[in-house]
């Protein structure tokens, strides 16, 4: 049996090192994958979150306030933050550049977290890992 490409991307998320191949094989069959142009808009801040993005291939810019916080690629992902808490989005992604992304629907990620300890638990984990980055003295 052919080996799916989509689970050679999802290897290389970071958020997803930690999973069985089972994991990595259940996300890859919710998974579609897109391509976007340079300047498409991902996710607005404010807005409901509806999907999460992981980038394959190109780049991702991060807005938040205005303000430029990140140029995600390769191997990160965004908008997991409004789907776990079912609330708005806290930041604006746009295609910095033509990008190759794994797009997952609210009601996939969240049968991912429900079906899966593996992938709960690597979500869990990046989660603190973010916030550990984002705010240190949070933590001391």
């Amino acid at each position: 049996m052919a080996k799916d490409p989509k689970v050679d991307m999802l290897r290389k998320v970071a958020l997803l090192t930690r999973c069985s191949e089972e994991a990595v094989e259940s996300i890859a069959r919710l998974a579609d994958e897109v391509d976007v142009p340079d300047g498409y808009t991902l996710m607005r801040q404010g807005d409901l979150g509806q999907e999460f993005f992981l980038i394959v291939d190109g780049q991702v810019h991060i807005e938040r306030d205005g303000r430029s916080v990140a140029t995600l690629g390769p191997g990160d992902y965004v908008g997991e933050i409004a789907l776990i808490e079912e609330g708005r989005r806290t930041a604006t992604a746009t295609a910095k550049g033509p990008a190759k992304l794994l797009v997952i629907t609210h009601r996939g990620f969240n049968s991912l977290l429900d079906s899966s300890a593996d992938i709960r638990a690597a979500v869990m984990k990046e989660l603190v890992a973010r916030l550990r980055m984002l705010q240190p003295d949070l933590f001391g």
